[in-house]
């Protein structure tokens, strides 16, 4: 995988041109595992205004995965342009990216022995506006945990850019004594089952 924002692989002429609207590194892994050409630049959406409009947590992903998409649509005339976006629930509260060790461990004391749900939303902008969207929800069941493994936890794997405060695909799996939902790589932020659908759908040879 190429650094976030340059140009993965040039499409050929017989492939739609695809642009996804993240520098994340955790999903542009992700989408590279499916072998599509793909060109990645940054969104230009502001997600705390949206955070702070009052939407339900479902409605909430995707709006910022279609606003993500839309936000740069304008540049790219002709390309399919992927927007996407998680959101980690705790009852009715959204949960953001702790940004430091001390709020990660706060995050995560809330989570301990509770139930808490990973929305992670997908929406491709065709050339002509039209947006087609995905949407899965991951039911996440958290271990009781001791303030002390807490801290080892979070100093092993510095979970301080994700909501929730663990990343799943590193000892963060052993926080949990179960996990729901159709397809594993939503957790991790872009579910593939899904993008795959859009993505034939759209006539990208993905198989």
């Amino acid at each position: 995988m190429s650094a976030a924002g340059d140009a993965v692989r040039a499409g050929s002429s017989a492939t739609p041109a695809l642009v996804v609207a993240t520098t994340s590194r955790y999903r542009l892994e992700l989408l590279g595992r499916l072998g599509v050409p793909f060109s990645s630049v940054a969104h230009r959406c502001d997600e705390d205004a949206f955070k702070g409009c009052g939407k339900a947590p479902r409605e909430l992903a995707c709006a910022l995965a279609r606003e993500k998409a839309e936000s740069v649509a304008a540049d790219h005339p002709g390309a399919f342009v992927l927007g996407s976006d998680q959101v980690c629930v705790l009852g009715d509260e959204i949960l953001s990216k702790p940004g430091s060790p001390a709020r990660a461990e706060a995050q995560l004391a809330r989570l301990s022995g509770a139930t808490h749900q990973l929305i992670t939303a997908l929406a491709l902008r065709h050339p002509g506006g039209r947006v087609a969207e995905r949407v899965s929800v991951h039911p996440m069941r958290m271990r009781p945990l001791t303030p002390e493994a807490i801290a080892r936890y979070v100093a092993a794997d510095e979970p301080l850019d994700c909501a929730g405060s663990y990343k799943i695909e590193g000892r963060g799996i052993a926080l949990f004594e179960s996990i729901g939902g159709d397809d594993f790589t939503g957790i991790v932020g872009l579910s593939l089952i899904a993008l795959t659908d859009l993505l034939l759908e759209a006539g990208f040879e993905v198989l």
